[in-house]
């Protein structure tokens, strides 16, 4: 396992793909989303200027609906997925993405503009759904968890250079010109995928789209103590990631006076999500993803604490901000990881309906805490530390209820 491209465990479910090319290709699709989340952060003062929004905490609203878009979406492309296979529902939600994309670029109004960013997180519904489907078609346990935390760190450089990407496509054009480069992005994919991306469902592991089976399948899942449980401290965590991501714009230009060097700011920390992936899937193989994610979750209430501590004494200057909020992304990296896995490591025989309502609670739970965060913003750090420490407190307190108190203990499964 320390090879992580070792022949002995590369699945064949994804030829004519090799190992490389699958979990780069993974990486791509799934980075549609946040690729098409965090180029808008520098956009949302240009927006509110181009519909003369009043509200400064308004432009919020373009990242927020996006992802209610995407969390709504997820419910529906698991089931769908496993009725009619990966590939159909795949290059269906790239190709609205795309036609979304058109729709962005041409809206005369801030409530259009919403409607396409609805219509994008519906489209990036189906890529991520289908990405960890397609991954638990091939892989399980440990292994899934290696290729997952692979896939996270080629696709989490997005998120480090798409603010300042952004920046630089505003420099160049018009806000605007933004969702072109996503649009061209969702074709090119769409079309990498359509060539290379095999069908990993076998026929005869379809599943029926009859009501009654698909309530059992999200009742399986929803009953199921390891899947619900992991999935419930995802929301929590992602809730304070969201609360960051919708008010990173305001608290770097407005509370530390970056400006224009916000997006540089945000990459530096963000860089603490690549570096965890990496180290994940180095590690994950030999001590587990329980040590590591329990070890993360713990590590993440300390952060808070100190944010907080630290806000409440006005002690907070940038470089202990910066430390603070790149170890948090770093523990973050940890997590989600492997709290996927250990979600999914139950559900391999209704992986898609499992991945959509994991998907889906953590991802409403995440928009829900996160806009109620991001919108209590008063011009200072406070809403957000308290914000995170609750979160965090939520989310570790839901791991302990999970594993009976039992905390940092490998599970031994045959993988």
């Amino acid at each position: 396992m320390s090879d992580i491209n070792a022949d002995a465990w590369v699945s064949s479910g994804h030829r004519p793909m090799g190992f490389p090319e699958f979990v780069i290709i993974i990486a791509s699709i799934m980075a549609l989303n946040p690729l098409a989340m965090d180029m808008m952060l520098p956009a949302l003062p240009n927006i509110r200027s181009a519909f003369g929004i009043v509200d400064a905490n308004r432009p919020q609203l373009v990242l927020s609906i996006f992802l209610v878009g995407f969390g709504v979406g997820q419910f529906v492309m698991g089931p769908l997925s496993d009725r009619f296979g990966r590939r159909p529902v795949l290059l269906g939600g790239m190709t609205v993405y795309t036609i979304a994309g058109l729709l962005a670029i041409m809206a005369p109004s801030l409530e259009t503009l919403l409607l396409a960013r609805a219509l994008q997180g519906l489209g990036t519904a189906a890529t991520r759904v289908i990405a960890t489907s397609i991954v638990r078609d091939c892989y399980a346990g440990r292994r899934m968890a290696s290729v997952m935390s692979l896939a996270m760190m080629v696709f989490i450089a997005v998120p480090v250079i798409a603010p300042s990407f952004g920046q630089a496509v505003m420099l160049l054009t018009h806000w605007r010109g933004i969702f072109v480069i996503l649009m061209i992005y969702g074709v090119i994919a769409l079309a990498w995928s359509a060539l290379r991306m095999p069908e990993t469902l076998a026929p005869e592991n379809r599943k029926s789209l009859a009501i009654p089976d698909v309530l059992a399948a999200f009742r399986q899942t929803v009953t199921t103590r390891q899947t619900l449980g992991y999935a419930l401290a995802a929301g929590g965590v992602q809730g304070a990631l969201f609360a960051f991501v919708f008010s990173s714009q305001q608290i770097f230009t407005e509370v530390f006076k970056l400006g224009h060097y916000f997006p540089l700011a945000f990459a530096a920390i963000a860089v603490g999500v690549a570096v965890a992936g990496f180290l994940n899937s180095r590690i994950v193989g030999r001590i587990g993803m329980r040590v590591i994610s329990h070890a993360a979750i713990s590590g993440f209430v300390v952060v808070a604490a100190v944010l907080l501590v630290a806000v409440k004494t006005e002690t907070l200057s940038l470089p202990l901000f910066m430390v603070l909020a790149a170890l948090m992304m770093f523990a973050f990296g940890l997590m989600m990881a492997n709290f996927t896995a250990l979600a999914m490591e139950p559900q391999g025989k209704i992986a898609g309906t499992a991945s959509s309502l994991y998907g889906t609670i953590t991802t409403l739970l995440g928009i829900g805490i996160g806009t109620t965060i991001g919108q209590d913003y008063d011009g200072t750090l406070l809403p957000f530390a308290t914000g995170f420490l609750l979160c965090t407190l939520a989310a570790l307190a839901v791991v302990l209820i999970t594993e009976k108190g039992r905390m940092f203990r490998p599970h031994h499964h045959p993988v």
